[in-house]
């Protein structure tokens, strides 16, 4: 059974014609199944890093607990492909999980079928501030926590092919993640956050993954004023943004980036 986050191996080249074969290493990718109160919900496909932290961070995402106070015992069985999660109450299991847009294989019971045209939108999840009037950012702290995020990815240095997020107070990089699949990187973040018990504020979620409608669903759960990603937002996720008073930016790299939604919180210097 897998248990390290990237794998060694051998690889043949073909370069210019000429065949060689190179030392190197492919991200790990995992089923690991999610028990709760003795019952099976379902599997990840995920990277084996921060296995506990995924199924906290994967429950308070859905909303099913609010703090690590809800968690009785915690444990990745000794092969590591099942998280045993006991909590304090019980809490029912969803009767439907929804497919997401993300890459390996992520599921939800929480966000909404809305389709970009509709004109009604949920209500923020549990989490998100009704304001965040005390949130502004220059562009050269984004940059430089551009930069930080880039600096801190050290399974992608080893073996490419993995995503990346970071979670911060707005000046320094608190925590970072990296997992095959976007939306375990959240997960990952927001578990850290309780088992650790990080409590300088979360304001800024930095990622190298695409941010859909169930990304920014997650980073609103977790308190996030302003999420920055290194591609696109979808258009669903810019309506939500929009809609819910998170600042939203796309395409950032180098010394630029694009605001999709409340750009009133970036100041040009």
């Amino acid at each position: 059974m897998m248990t390290q986050p990237t794998i060694p191996l051998d690889i043949r080249q073909c370069a210019n014609g000429v065949w060689s074969t190179e030392h190197g290493s492919t991200p790990a990718e995992m089923q690991v199944m999610l028990t709760v109160n003795g019952e099976s919900w379902l599997e990840f496909m995920c990277t084996p890093e921060y296995l506990e932290a995924l199924a906290v961070g994967f429950l308070y995402n859905e909303g099913l607990i609010e703090s690590a106070a809800g968690i009785a015992q915690l444990r990745v069985c000794p092969a590591g492909d099942n998280v045993d999660v006991w909590t304090v109450h019980r809490i029912e299991k969803p009767v439907r999980w929804r497919r997401t847009s993300g890459c390996a294989g992520g599921m939800t019971a929480t966000g909404n079928d809305l389709e970009p045209h509709d004109t009604e939108f949920p209500a923020p999840p549990r989490g998100l501030p009704v304001h965040f009037d005390d949130v502004t950012l220059t562009a050269s702290q984004i940059n430089e926590l551009v930069f930080g995020l880039f600096r801190a990815q050290r399974l992608h240095r080893q073996a490419g092919g993995i995503h990346a997020s970071a979670l911060s107070d707005g000046r320094l990089l608190l925590l970072s993640c990296e997992d095959i699949g976007r939306h375990n990187t959240l997960d990952k973040l927001a578990g850290r956050v309780l088992l650790e018990n990080i409590v300088e504020p979360r304001r800024v979620i930095l990622t190298t993954g695409r941010i859909s409608s169930e990304m920014l669903q997650k980073a609103a759960r977790m308190g996030i004023a302003v999420v920055v990603s290194f591609t696109a937002p979808t258009s669903l996720a810019v309506q939500l943004a929009d809609y819910w008073g998170m600042t939203l930016i796309g395409y950032a790299h180098g010394e630029r980036f694009k605001v999709y939604a409340h750009s009133e919180r970036i100041e040009a210097r």
